[in-house]
């Protein structure tokens, strides 16, 4: 039974939580939780879809040492994420801002789902519109005849 619930604790708390290092844990619990909330809007550059509070990339650790070494000087959190996004572009911030640089980034979405809702539609509309007969000339009725063995006009 203790097997069961310790694998359970195992797969409920996830591993990410680990990845910052004890060494890097400040002393002062408030400027902890100021580094961890600044940590959790910050993107790992190597894993990209993880922030760097959830990474065990090398290049992470470095980045939340940044941030705790930048909170110790007395940077409150805006001038931390300033200062990184001056180092590395908007492209760190898990939410990057709304502005004419990452327009592309926030609109291509709302652009692909409305080209596929377009095609849905189209498709939609051919597959309901029924095709138009077409009549055969005398000369095809003949050939016809010939193959298949019969005479033009004659009824099976």
């Amino acid at each position: 039974m203790l097997r069961l619930i310790l694998a359970l604790f195992l797969v409920v708390v996830p591993a990410a939580a680990w990845a910052v290092q004890p060494d890097e844990i400040l002393k002062d619990p408030k400027l902890e939780t100021r580094a961890r909330d600044i940590s959790t809007e910050l993107r790992c550059l190597v894993c990209q879809n993880q922030s760097i509070d959830d990474s065990d990339a090398p290049l992470a650790r470095d980045l939340r040492i940044i941030v705790r070494e930048r909170l110790q000087a007395g940077d409150s959190d805006t001038e931390v994420r300033d200062y990184l996004v001056r180092r590395y572009g908007d492209f760190i911030l898990l939410r990057p801002p709304f502005k004419t640089g990452t327009l592309l980034l926030w609109l291509t979405p709302a652009a692909v789902l409305l080209l596929g809702a377009g095609a849905l539609l189209l498709l939609a509309r051919r597959r309901r519109e029924p095709e138009s007969a077409v009549e055969l000339t005398e000369v095809e009725r003949q050939q016809i005849a010939a193959i298949v063995g019969k005479a033009p006009g004659e009824k099976r």
